[in-house]
């Protein structure tokens, strides 16, 4: 049994990745699937979907490698964090749709929650702000709304779970409920210090306690497969929420490491070790992953657009045809312009959290036109991320190590890249391995199950294919970050 199979459950799409014993990409598979929008603010995922792409593509994956399944020493799951669903103990029939991590549909809730002074004990136990994100009120809505199911919970006869918790019944056909300590934090009724959900927490949202699963260190045994789903049973033996795998993927083990995920929006966190440091910047404390019983924390902080603005250049404005053609637009713009793009279309995230915000372009001349505007795209990105730097350093003091490690699509564009490097005043690590979310879930399953080195050892092992270093004259740093400033402030009072 040389190889791993990771699980790569998105918001838009199932993966599942093949690695050999040397955690090298042997296969991919993957299949999207449809997103439901039944009313504003609201998003839904069908949980029969989640299921059917995942099977899927484990074995499509598994049969372009060309390899039996008796092959495969262990699965690891990494997946969409936040989404909420809940199912009958006996049927494994669903209760509702999987309410999806972007749903705002429980904002009231959140706001009535606030106004009645909860939010500085929530935030002091789980690390998290009092938001429709986290899974906590989901649950709460599924309770209040579905007939009979706060009844039914009570009689012990649901469950609740996020993503990976429901994969993890599905695959071993209802004989294992549990999830990871690194999903369990992102549910808001965990408590991350003592390492155990919350009962007054629970209460207040009157979810009863019955409806929760085990929680488990990130690489542990959670059980194996159904014989009849890959013709032999695997056994599950790492997870984590898709933020965690990436970090572990980018073998961030040492406190003060950072690493920053560009996808649609951007991830950023920073090692903490074992110190749960709380925010004075709202930003989330989280928990980055568990082993051997002990506990590694973070902190987090994301911005909702960052590859997403390429996708507007692109759909939206139709100026390019194509991501890449950002990088030669960006070249060609005029120096001697200071467009600023604060690509608030869906609000600020952190550490504004405004999502009343909206997008806004400041600077704009007669002579403007799609190479400024594609330069302005692109350092938008990077003035978000210094945005989340900041106070991250602020946080954690001057501990945090001076290097940026990046994944995710928007990476493979040097041109952002360099500017990340030049806006940070640091270097930026990109990696020879980009899957970093499934190389860290397949991480996770080959180190429980004996075929990965220890932590330390596979930090050595990581390899960096490109850094960059800054190239800009500090004084142009720190009036382009001060003119990014204004242009926020400006956004943030219309």
């Amino acid at each position: 049994m040389t190889h791993i199979l990771a699980i790569d459950q998105g918001t838009t799409s199932s993966r599942a990745i093949l690695f050999d014993a040397n955690l090298k990409v042997r296969a991919v598979a993957q299949e999207e699937f449809t997103q439901h929008y039944p009313a504003s603010g609201w998003v839904e995922h069908d949980p029969s979907d989640l299921w059917s792409t995942v099977a899927g593509t484990a074995r499509a994956a598994i049969e372009k490698a060309g390899i039996s399944a008796r092959d495969i020493a262990a699965i690891g799951i990494t997946n969409q964090r936040e989404t909420t669903l809940i199912w009958d103990r006996t049927t494994g029939e669903p209760i509702h749709r999987a309410i999806v991590w972007q749903d705002r549909r429980t904002a009231d809730t959140c706001e009535a929650l606030k106004a009645a002074g909860h939010e500085p004990m929530i935030t002091a136990r789980t690390g998290l702000l009092l938001d429709p994100y986290f899974s906590a009120t989901k649950i709460k809505w599924m309770l209040d709304h579905v007939p009979g199911a706060r009844d039914r919970a009570k009689r012990g006869e649901l469950a609740f779970g996020t993503v990976d918790c429901f994969l993890i019944w599905k695959l071993t056909g209802g004989r294992v409920h549990a999830t990871d300590a690194t999903n369990a934090a992102r549910t808001m009724i965990y408590n991350i210090a003592t390492n155990e959900w919350d009962a007054e927490i629970c209460g207040l949202l009157d979810i009863p306690m019955s409806l929760l699963p085990d929680v488990r260190d990130c690489a542990a045994d959670y059980g194996v497969t159904r014989a009849d789903l890959f013709g032999v049973e695997i056994p599950i033996l790492g997870v984590a929420g898709d933020q965690q795998a990436a970090t572990v993927g980018q073998a961030c083990f040492r406190p003060g490491m950072m690493k920053s995920t560009y996808g649609t929006g951007c991830f950023a966190l920073l090692n903490t070790g074992d110190q749960m440091v709380p925010s004075k910047n709202r930003l989330l404390t989280t928990i980055a992953y568990r082993l051997n019983g002990q506990t590694t924390y973070a902190l987090e902080g994301s911005i909702f657009i960052a590859g997403a603005v390429v996708q507007w250049l692109r759909d939206g404005l139709k100026i390019i045809r194509e991501a890449k053609e950002t990088q030669p637009l960006a070249d060609a713009a005029d120096p001697s312009q200071d467009v600023i793009l604060v690509p608030a279309f869906t609000g600020l995230g952190a550490p504004y959290w405004r999502p009343d915000c909206r997008g806004a372009i400041y600077g704009l001349t007669r002579n403007s036109g799609p190479a400024e505007l594609a330069r302005a795209a692109l350092e938008s990105v990077g003035f978000q991320t210094r945005d989340l730097l900041e106070a991250m350093r602020a946080d954690w003091g001057t501990s945090a190590e001076g290097i940026l490690r990046v994944d995710g699509g928007m990476t493979a564009s040097d041109w952002a890249m360099q500017f990340l490097s030049d806006i940070l005043g640091a270097p930026v690590d990109r990696p020879v391995v980009t899957e970093t979310t499934a190389l860290g879930a397949a991480y996770l399953a080959g180190l429980q199950a004996g075929l990965c080195a220890a932590p330390e050892e596979f930090q050595s092992a990581w390899a960096l294919e490109r850094r960059f270093t800054p190239a800009i004259d500090p004084a142009i740093r720190d009036a382009k970050f001060a003119r990014w400033g204004r242009a926020v402030a400006a956004t943030m009072s219309v």
